[in-house]
C-alpha cells in the first residue's frame, strides 16, 4: 500500500470518528440543555411567566436582531450587555437591597462590607438551588424574588420603548427610540431574559454543583467562578498543544525536503490553460465581490461609530433608519458572502483549468448562479431590515426576516434558497471536474480533495436548516457552529490547501506526487483539531464537563498546525522567486504569504489566547475575541479570497497591464491597517474588558457604565487610522479590478504570450 492511499484511508478513518463523535454530543446536548419550563410560578401562586411568553420573547429579541444587539450567553454583539449577564445581576442586587432594608432598614449599597458579606452568603445559598419540577415543567421562585422579577422586568420594559427615563442608555446600547413598540412584546422579551438569567445562575442538578452554563457568566455575588475542571482542562489543552507541535516538529524534520527541488519551466506553463467561456463568465463575480467589500468596510465604519455616538452620526439621526443591529447584520454577513464568492468564484474558475473540459451549458449555470446570488443578497437583506424596524410582524419573521443567530441569521426561506444555490455549484464543479477525477495522475487526488471539499461545504451549508423557529437555543448553537466553524475553519481549509497546491503544481514548481501527500497530510493535521475543535464555542450552552474536556483537548490541536507556519511561507516565498516569469504572480503569492502570517498571528495566537475553557470564561465575548475574528476571518480567509482572485484573473485577462502601484498599496494597507486596528483598539479594550471581568463580573465588562469611559472612547476613536488605511486598500482592490477592464493594454508581449493569446481569441465567441 503506498503511502498516498494509506493517507486517504487515514483521513476517512479520521473524519468518521470525529463525525461520530459530534452526532453523539449533539444528542447528548438534547438531553442535557437546561430546560424550557411551562411556568415560573411564586411560592404564593402568581404566574410570572408561561412556556408561551418565554418563546414569544425569544421571538421578540430575534426579530430586532437577537445577536446583534447584545449578547447572551456570551454569543453576539460587543455593544450592548449580555443579556443573561445583566438580569442576572440586577435580579441578585434587587433581592439583595430587598433584604437589606428588612434586616438593616437601609439600601444594600449604603450598608458596609460585612453586612454586604452577610446578605451574600445567605443569597447564595438560596438563590442557586434548583426549584424545576421535571414532572410539571415549573420554576417555583420566593414571593421575595417574584418582586426582584417584576423590578428587573419594569427597567427593561422602559429600555425597549421610547420612555425618556432610559434613553441614555439606549443611546449607550445603540439602539433606535421604541426598538419594541408593542407593550406586551416587550413583556414577553423580559420572559426570555429571565430564562437566559435563571439558567446561568441554577445549579443544574446532577451534584456537580454547576449552573447549566457551567458557571458562565462570571457573578462573584452567588459564586458563578471557574470550576476545577476549566482549571484542569486548560491546563491539560496547552500539555496538549505542546505535544503536537513537538510531533509535528519531528515529523518536520525527517521529512521535510527530503524531496529534491525540480527545475522551473522556462515558460508560464497556465498560459497553456485555455480560458473557456464559463471561466470567462467569472469576471462578473469579482466584480460583485468588490461591490460586496466595499460595502462591507462601509457599514463596519458606521457599526464602529455608533459605538461613539449611539444613535447618531455626526449628528444625523441614523438609527432611525438604519439601527445598529441592521449596520452589523449587514457588515456581518457581507464579510462571510464576499469572500465566499471570491471561494465559489475560484472554483468555478479552476474546476475546467484542472479537467481541461467545459461541460455542456457550463456558462448558463455560472450565469444562473451569480444571478441567484444577486436576489439572495437583495431579498435576504431587505427582509432583516422589515425585521428589525418591526414592520414584518412576528408570523413573517422566522421566513424572511431576521432570525436573530450571528452569522446565520438570513431567514429560512433565503437560507433554503442559498442552499440551493450552493448544490447548483456543487453540480457545475463535479461536471466540470469529472473528467479530472476519472483520470489517474500526479494530480488526481488534489482533485479528489479539491471536489471533496467542495461537497461538504455545499452540504455543511445545511446544518443551518437542522433548527426550526422554535428550537432550543442550545440546540441552535450546536448546529451554528457546525456552520460557523465547521464551513469556515475547517472544509474551506481543505479547498484551500487543495486550491494552491494545483496552482504551485501546475506552474511546475511543485512534482504533483509530493502535493498529493502535503496535501492529503494537512488535511488530516487540520481535520483533527477542526472538527472536534468545535465544541470550545459550546462551553457554556448547556454541555456537561466531558464536552468541555473533549472541546478543550481537541481545540488545542487547531494550533498545531500553525506552529511551522513560518516555514510553509517561507516555501512559498521562495517558490515565488524560483524563475522570472513568477514575477507574473508577485502578488497572488505575497497575498498567500500574509494568509501564513495573519494564520499564525490571528488563528493560531490570538486563537488559543481564549479557547481554553478558563480563558474563555473570562473573555467569552470581549474585544479579545473580535480581536481573533477579525484577525482571524480577514487575515486568513479575506486574503486569501482576494490572492486566489488575483491568480484567476492573471489567467482571465492576460493582455492587460498590471497596475503594480495598486496592489502594492492594497497589499500593504491590508495588513498596516488591520494591524493598527487589533493594536490600537481591539486588543488594549480587550484586556480593559478582562480586567473588568476579573474585578467586578461579566455584567460590568459588558455594562453602559463601562463602555462609556473616556478611554473607552479613545480607544475607538483609535480605530479610525487602522479602518481608514484598510478602507483605501480596499479602494486599491477595487480600482485594480476596474482596470483589468477599462485600463490601457501593455505595449508589447512575449511571443509565447501573443501565440497564447492569439490561440485563445480564435477559440472564443467575439
Amino acid at each position: 500500500m503506498d503511502t498516498t492511499k494509506r493517507l486517504w484511508i487515514g483521513l476517512a478513518a479520521l473524519l468518521v470518528v470525529s463525525f461520530g463523535i459530534m452526532l453523539w454530543i449533539g444528542r447528548d446536548l438534547y438531553q442535557t440543555a437546561p430546560p424550557v419550563p411551562e411556568q415560573v410560578v411564586t411560592e404564593s401562586g402568581v404566574v410570572v411567566y408561561t412556556r408561551a411568553d418565554i418563546d414569544t420573547g425569544r421571538q421578540v429579541w430575534q426579530s430586532i436582531g437577537g445577536h446583534h444587539n447584545g449578547s447572551i450567553w456570551g454569543h453576539g454583539a460587543l455593544l450592548a450587555p449580555d443579556w443573561s449577564a445583566e438580569w442576572l445581576h440586577r435580579e441578585l442586587v434587587a433581592i439583595l437591597d430587598i433584604r437589606a432594608r428588612e434586616q438593616y432598614g437601609s439600601a444594600y449599597e449604603d450598608l458596609d462590607d460585612a453586612e454586604k458579606a452577610r446578605l451574600e452568603t445567605q443569597l447564595r445559598s438560596t438563590f442557586r438551588t434548583n426549584t424545576y419540577d421535571p414532572s410539571t415543567g415549573t420554576i417555583t421562585v420566593s414571593d421575595e424574588r417574584g418582586v426582584a422579577i417584576d423590578q428587573v422586568a419594569a427597567h427593561y420594559m422602559s429600555v425597549f420603548s421610547n420612555d425618556p427615563a432610559t434613553a441614555e442608555l439606549r443611546e449607550a446600547y445603540a439602539l433606535r427610540e421604541n426598538p419594541v413598540p408593542d407593550m406586551e412584546h416587550r413583556r414577553a422579551m423580559t420572559a426570555f431574559f429571565f430564562w437566559a438569567a435563571w439558567a446561568t445562575g441554577t445549579d443544574r442538578g446532577d451534584g456537580t454543583g454547576l449552573t447549566y452554563t457551567h458557571n458562565f457568566p462570571h457573578e462573584p455575588l452567588i459564586g458563578n467562578t471557574p470550576s476545577a475542571s476549566s482549571f484542569m482542562w486548560s491546563m491539560f489543552s496547552i500539555l496538549f498543544m505542546i505535544a503536537g507541535i513537538g510531533l509535528l516538529t519531528w515529523h518536520y524534520a525527517v521529512w521535510h525536503g527530503k524531496e529534491p527541488r525540480i527545475e522551473p519551466p522556462l515558460e508560464d506553463p497556465s498560459l497553456s490553460i485555455v480560458v473557456t467561456p464559463s471561466m470567462r463568465a467569472i469576471g462578473k463575480y469579482f466584480w460583485l465581490v468588490m461591490a460586496l467589500f466595499l460595502t462591507q468596510i462601509l457599514l463596519g465604519a458606521t457599526t464602529a461609530h455608533y459605538q461613539v455616538e449611539g444613535q447618531e452620526a455626526y449628528g444625523l439621526a441614523l438609527a432611525e433608519v438604519l439601527p445598529y443591529a441592521i449596520t452589523r447584520t449587514w457588515h456581518t454577513q457581507l464579510a462571510i458572502l464576499w469572500i465566499a464568492v471570491a471561494w465559489l468564484a475560484t472554483g468555478l474558475y479552476l474546476a475546467p483549468a484542472i479537467s481541461g473540459h467545459e461541460p455542456k451549458f457550463q456558462r448558463l449555470g455560472v450565469n444562473f448562479l451569480f444571478a441567484c446570488l444577486i436576489i439572495i443578497v437583495v431579498g435576504a437583506f431587505t427582509g432583516q431590515w422589515f425585521a428589525v424596524m418591526q414592520k414584518l410582524g412576528l408570523a413573517n419573521n422566522f421566513w424572511f426576516g431576521h432570525q436573530g443567530w450571528e452569522y446565520t441569521d438570513i431567514g429560512r426561506f433565503w437560507q433554503i434558497f442559498l442552499f440551493i444555490g450552493l448544490l447548483l455549484w456543487l453540480l457545475l464543479m463535479g461536471r466540470a471536474l469529472w473528467p479530472a477525477l476519472k483520470r489517474r495522475d500526479q494530480i488526481t487526488s488534489i482533485a479528489a480533495l479539491f471536489f471533496l471539499s467542495t461537497v461538504a461545504i455545499a452540504l455543511l451549508f445545511g446544518a443551518g436548516l437542522m433548527w426550526s423557529e422554535h428550537t432550543h437555543i442550545s440546540i441552535i448553537t450546536y448546529w451554528r457552529f457546525w456552520i460557523v466553524h465547521l464551513w469556515v475553519e475547517g472544509f474551506f481549509e481543505v479547498f484551500a490547501v487543495a486550491v494552491i497546491s494545483f496552482i504551485f503544481v501546475k506552474l511546475g514548481l511543485v512534482r504533483g506526487k509530493s502535493a498529493t501527500i502535503n496535501v492529503l497530510f494537512a488535511t488530516i493535521v487540520f481535520m483533527a483539531g477542526g472538527v472536534l475543535g468545535m465544541f470550545h464555542h459550546l462551553y457554556f450552552a448547556g454541555v456537561t464537563t466531558g464536552v468541555i474536556a473533549l472541546g478543550a483537548s481537541i481545540s488545542a490541536l487547531e494550533v498545531v498546525p500553525l506552529a511551522l507556519i513560518g516555514l510553509e511561507a517561507y516555501d512559498t516565498w521562495s517558490n515565488g522567486r524560483a524563475t522570472p516569469w513568477m514575477q507574473r504572480y508577485k502578488w497572488p503569492i505575497l497575498f498567500f504569504l500574509a494568509v501564513s502570517f495573519w494564520n499564525l498571528v490571528g488563528a493560531g495566537l490570538l486563537g488559543f489566547l481564549i479557547n481554553t475553557p478558563l480563558a474563555l470564561f473570562y473573555m467569552q465575548g470581549t474585544n479579545l475575541t473580535a480581536a481573533h475574528g477579525h484577525t482571524a476571518l480577514f487575515g486568513v480567509y479575506g486574503m486569501l479570497g482576494i490572492g486566489l482572485m488575483l491568480y484567476c484573473l492573471r489567467g482571465m485577462r492576460p493582455e492587460r497591464r498590471w497596475i503594480n502601484g495598486l496592489l502594492s498599496g492594497a497589499f500593504w494597507s491590508f495588513n498596516i491597517g488591520l494591524a493598527l486596528m487589533t493594536v490600537l483598539t481591539l486588543l488594549p479594550m480587550g484586556v480593559l474588558q478582562l480586567e473588568a471581568n476579573l474585578t467586578h463580573g461579566y455584567w460590568y465588562a459588558r455594562s453602559a457604565e463601562f463602555m462609556g469611559r473616556p478611554i473607552i472612547d479613545v480607544l475607538v476613536w483609535l480605530r479610525v487610522p487602522g479602518d481608514s488605511v484598510l478602507a483605501i486598500g480596499a479602494f486599491l482592490v477595487a480600482l485594480f479590478v476596474v482596470s483589468l477592464w477599462l485600463g490601457p493594454r501593455p505595449v508589447s508581449e512575449s511571443s509565447a504570450q501573443q501565440r497564447n493569446l492569439a490561440r485563445r481569441r480564435g477559440q472564443e465567441p467575439g
